[in-house]
């Protein structure tokens, strides 16, 4: 029998043999974790510089997206080795032409009708480039396929939006005049939450600021007051129209009694052409004060009042910029979001200039 006493000392020299073979992972100290909130002091850092591009390479870009989303069209159309009819355009020349006192457009032979109604499209001799401008929308098109496609004939479907509330003012059908009335309620909707009426608070210490030390609020306020002038004194007298936002208010405030009122008798004595160019105007804009600006600025009717006070012209460019003050604030800030903000600011101008040709003319009817 072993003697009890190697038992302890066995496991003691096991213990030692443990010792001397560990090696540690590393050679740093411990440290313990700062628990304390990291504070930021001073004004924020500068916004990020977009990169500048050639607005030739970008549509250059672009022209090569659409052809490669043709081509795959083209690829999937032929799978089945058919071809339809709305793959060809049925015409091969777009024109004008004057009959019965008014403007048609003709392919080939064949006159422009309505697309709903099938009535032919007839325009006053005072538009003709209006006429120009739709013959030249049905001239670009490759296919009859694309005739069917409202982004694809957007002058035309403005223009028979104008003859649609022209037809129904001369119905004597009880309750006519209702595309009139439901346009005059869609667009007063947007006097409480006009964009041109919406400030932003004032300006803090580190807000960013322009080259003539104005904020955000300062801009907006000097556009403000100078489209709200003009219209207040020649358009809508007698009324005074008040930011419907202002400050760190977060309900927009309605407009004195009255104002509602006189605003809402001008939009329907405006004339069907005149009608159909707001309605787009303000959705463009989402603003009536300025979508009514750029009404009276080129309308060829009684409510034309251009350059009274002698100031610049309200074109395109002025009112899309207008419309778009505190995006473009926010662009100069932050930078711009490529097929976003660039997008949009493109669709706003061409909507703006679809309204110029929709409402202007020479001023000599029939």
């Amino acid at each position: 029998m072993r003697p009890t006493t190697q038992l302890p000392l066995r496991a003691v020299s096991r213990t030692i043999s443990m010792l001397i073979h560990t090696r540690p992972l590393h050679a740093t100290t411990y440290k313990a974790a700062s628990v304390a909130s990291v504070l930021g002091t001073g004004p924020p850092p500068e916004p990020p510089t977009p990169a500048v591009r050639n607005m030739n390479e970008r549509i250059e870009r672009r022209r090569k997206q659409s052809e490669l989303l043709k081509q795959a069209k083209v690829i999937r159309n032929a799978k089945d080795g058919k071809t339809t009819a709305l793959q060809k355009r049925f015409w091969k020349e777009v024109s004008v032409q004057e009959v019965d006192g008014a403007l048609q457009i003709h392919l080939d032979t064949r006159p422009l009708r309505h697309p709903k109604t099938k009535e032919v499209i007839r325009l006053p001799l005072s538009k003709p480039n209006l006429a120009f401008a739709i013959a030249l929308e049905w001239d670009t098109m490759t296919s009859s396929l694309q005739a069917t496609k409202q982004h694809f004939i957007p002058l035309t479907s403005l223009a028979c939006r104008a003859l649609d509330i022209e037809k129904d003012d001369a119905s004597s059908a009880p309750g006519a005049a209702t595309i009139r009335n439901d346009i005059t309620t869609s667009v007063l909707r947007y006097l409480d939450t006009d964009s041109l009426l919406c400030w932003a608070p004032p300006a803090g210490e580190y807000d960013l600021r322009n080259d003539a030390g104005e904020s955000l609020r300062d801009v907006q306020k000097r556009t403000t007051d100078e489209i709200v002038s003009f219209m207040t004194t020649h358009v809508w007298p007698g009324i005074r129209l008040e930011p419907v936002l202002d400050g760190h208010a977060i309900m927009p405030r309605k407009q004195d009694e009255g104002v509602r009122e006189v605003v809402q008798g001008w939009v329907s004595g405006l004339s069907p052409w005149e009608m159909a160019g707001l309605e787009r105007a303000v959705l463009a804009g989402k603003s009536l004060v300025a979508a009514a600006r750029f009404i009276t600025e080129w309308s060829e009717g009684p409510v034309r009042k251009p350059n009274l006070s002698g100031h610049v012209q309200f074109g395109v460019e002025e009112a899309a910029k207008t419309v778009s003050l505190e995006v473009d604030w926010q662009v100069t800030q932050w930078g711009e979001v490529e097929d976003t903000h660039d997008v949009n600011n493109e669709d706003v101008r061409r909507q703006l200039g679809s309204v110029v040709l929709l409402v202007s003319g020479t001023g000599k009817h029939a």
